[in-house]
């Protein structure tokens, strides 16, 4: 069975905005990583010292099945605007589902990172719907046993 999470981009404020809502929420964050962690990538410049410091991804347990997640953009997808600015993000139990709910939520819409292992030991996607509504599609094989 999947789970639903929110998924929240920032404009260069993330860490600022996810230690606010650690303290409203408590917990402790599962991940924080930084763009200047990534490991290089082919046919893509090097993260610039502007960016370096910016949140690449954040994980803040919230409830018992619910993670807030977010991160800040990389100058490669442009600037976050009001609107656009949060994700779907589904996690799914076999890479199988997550094929099979990528394959029906981009029908009619926009394939933005298509399904494919990622660095950091997902298996990861991502796209805007027929109606607008952005979503990541996830399978981590490192989580399940």
């Amino acid at each position: 069975m999947a789970t639903i999470n929110p998924y929240l981009t920032f404009n260069g404020n993330c860490e600022e905005a996810f230690k606010f809502y650690k303290s409203v929420f408590g917990g402790e964050f599962t991940y924080l990583g930084r763009f200047k962690e990534m490991p290089p990538m082919e046919g893509h410049s090097p993260v610039s010292k502007a960016e370096a410091e910016k949140i690449m991804h954040v994980s803040l347990p919230i409830g018992k099945e619910t993670i807030l997640m977010g991160s800040d953009p990389s100058g490669a997808f442009g600037k976050v605007t009001f609107g656009n600015n949060f994700s779907v993000s589904i996690n799914t139990d076999s890479q199988e589902e997550a094929d099979k709910l990528f394959k029906g939520l981009s029908k009619g819409g926009k394939v933005t990172m298509p399904m494919d292992k990622t660095f950091w030991g997902s298996y990861f996607g991502m796209l805007v719907d027929e109606f607008g509504i952005q979503w990541m599609v996830s399978f981590d094989q490192n989580e399940k046993k």
